[in-house]
């Protein structure tokens, strides 16, 4: 146990609104903090760090050895003392060498429900075409533990996200991203407190939103 927050890096690709909801969040100050965002390219999440003053760590990964890319990536993380690592919208698998460091400590936030729309190639758009090409009636948002293969590890909180006839797959995205900002947080709040605290995180498993966003079984 110690008695200074956890550092977490946050690791993001895109626009970063998982990285801004975890900003946004507000969890006990003794529990974690963002401490780094890591991208692979100047993206929108770079800015919303540097309107956050939050260190920012650009680590390109196109045309590069993992070994060089594990390198770079473990030098920021280890700078700044980083003990959590948290994926949001980060669209490359992570160096081995990365994974075996900070195995255990690695959590990623993925839109559907695992396994299910799972894998290479399953992430944003792709995933929710595919959601409503299936025809499923529930979709939802997963928080799993990374290792190093897409989408495999084993889940740890899970939230659905009804699917409606006649809905485009921007529908179903914008319904799964308003769970994902609230299921992430809270998410890493149980897992940052336990491993401050020298437990093991038990799974959250399924957790109930209300709101518009939530499916009818959960809103009974």
């Amino acid at each position: 146990m110690t008695d200074a927050p956890l550092a977490v890096a946050v690791f993001a690709s895109g626009g970063g609104t998982n990285f801004q909801a975890l900003l946004d969040h507000r969890p006990d100050p003794a529990t974690w903090r963002v401490a780094l965002l890591v991208s692979n390219r100047e993206a929108g999440a770079v800015e919303r760090a540097r309107v956050a003053d939050v260190p920012a760590a650009v680590i390109p990964t196109k045309d590069r050895a993992q070994d060089e890319v594990a390198r770079d990536t473990l030098d920021a993380l280890t700078r700044h003392g980083i003990s959590v690592i948290l994926l949001a919208g980060y669209l490359r698998l992570l160096p081995p060498d990365v994974v075996r460091r900070y195995s255990g400590r690695i959590l990623n936030i993925h839109p559907a429900l695992l396994p299910d729309f799972g894998g290479k190639g399953m992430f944003g758009m792709h995933v929710h075409r595919a959601v409503v090409e299936s025809g499923v009636p529930v979709t939802g948002a997963s928080v799993h533990f990374v290792d190093e293969e897409y989408d495999r590890g084993a889940v740890f909180a899970q939230a659905k996200v009804p699917v409606h006839a006649g809905d485009t797959p921007e529908d179903v995205a914008a319904r799964v991203l308003c769970v994902e900002h609230e299921l992430y947080p809270r998410a890493v709040d149980h897992f940052c407190a336990a491993l401050r605290d020298g437990r093991t995180a038990e799974p959250l498993g399924l957790i109930q939103f209300e709101g518009p966003h939530a499916t009818s079984e959960e809103k009974r």
